[in-house]
């Protein structure tokens, strides 16, 4: 019974201090995240969410995310950036919003191609599921990417 007993005291020790540690893991990421890029890629999400949700200008929220991307992909809030920038990849694919896609290069008419932008829609939204499985923009990720799927075939 003694024995039993010391085994539980270990095993509760042990998976205390597993969440510790996790924990502690947590605080630190967040501790070695720049302040000053946080709060710049904060408002380009605001921007962005203000674009998506009620301007429907999808072309800005993907270079608002494109730039949020390159300068900080640790970004805390990076998977509602995600979905944004594969919904609006993903409507602008298929002709949605109110922003037209004028391309004045060679370089832009690749870029915003409907087959690349589908691609990429497809790409960040499978980007939510495998990098952020907890988020709450995983539901509505596959469920767009559901859609994609079949509206390929």
């Amino acid at each position: 019974m003694k024995n039993f007993l010391f085994i539980k005291l270990v095993f509760i020790f042990v998976f205390t201090m597993t969440g510790v540690v996790s924990a502690q893991k947590q605080i630190e990421q967040q501790i070695q995240r720049d302040p000053v890029l946080e709060a710049d890629s904060k408002h380009n999400l605001d921007v962005a969410r203000q674009y998506f949700k009620l301007k429907k200008a999808y072309k800005a929220v993907i270079l608002r995310f494109e730039e949020t991307y390159a300068a900080n992909p640790a970004f805390s809030n990076m998977d509602e950036f995600l979905f944004y920038a594969g919904m609006s990849s993903y409507y602008l694919s298929i002709g949605k919003g109110k922003q037209k896609i004028i391309s004045f290069t060679d370089e832009e008419k690749k870029r915003f191609a409907p087959a690349r932008l589908r691609e990429e829609a497809i790409a960040y939204l499978s980007m939510i599921s495998r990098d952020y499985p907890q988020s709450q923009y995983v539901t509505p990720a596959k469920k767009a990417l559901a859609e994609i799927e079949s509206k390929a075939k």
